[in-house]
């Protein structure tokens, strides 16, 4: 199983620096996250007193789990060092600037999530990363053809 990525953030915003964090999760969430059953792409970080959350990221329920599934949509705590997540809190307050999820994925039997700290794109940025895309891509397929 490979990691789950947001491909949709590398689109929205301009990648600043990126941290790798723990996240607190239940038993059957594990197993969804395992399987691939995870949807980042509408999921931010927000903070709460000194702590750091994941707010929107659909966990979904696991098939073989028993009746007691927790929600998909909850929030679910970060765990990073004191001195990062200060850091973090300063650098998100400014306006422009958010904490968005990247990608989830399995560093030995723990499930770790990439975040970073980003700054929103404008609709011209959005555009020019269109045409820069479609520039490489069909400069690629004339390599290809000769």
């Amino acid at each position: 199983m490979g990691a789950i990525e947001n491909k949709k953030a590398y689109f929205d915003y301009e990648i600043i620096e990126k941290f790798e964090t723990g996240i607190e999760l239940v038993g059957s969430e594990v197993k969804s996250v395992r399987a691939g059953h995870v949807n980042l792409r509408d999921s931010f970080c927000f903070v709460e007193g000194s702590e750091l959350f994941l707010k929107n990221c659909r966990i979904s329920a696991y098939d073989k789990s028993s009746a007691f599934t927790p929600d998909e949509l909850r929030s679910r705590k970060l765990l990073m060092h004191k001195s990062e997540i200060r850091r973090l809190i300063g650098k998100s307050r400014e306006k422009g600037w958010s904490v968005i999820p990247l990608r989830m994925y399995f560093k030995g039997r723990l499930v770790k999530l990439e975040i970073a700290l980003a700054k929103g794109k404008k609709t011209y940025d959005k555009k020019q990363t269109i045409k820069e895309r479609d520039v490489a891509r069909d400069m690629e397929r004339q390599i290809r053809s000769l």
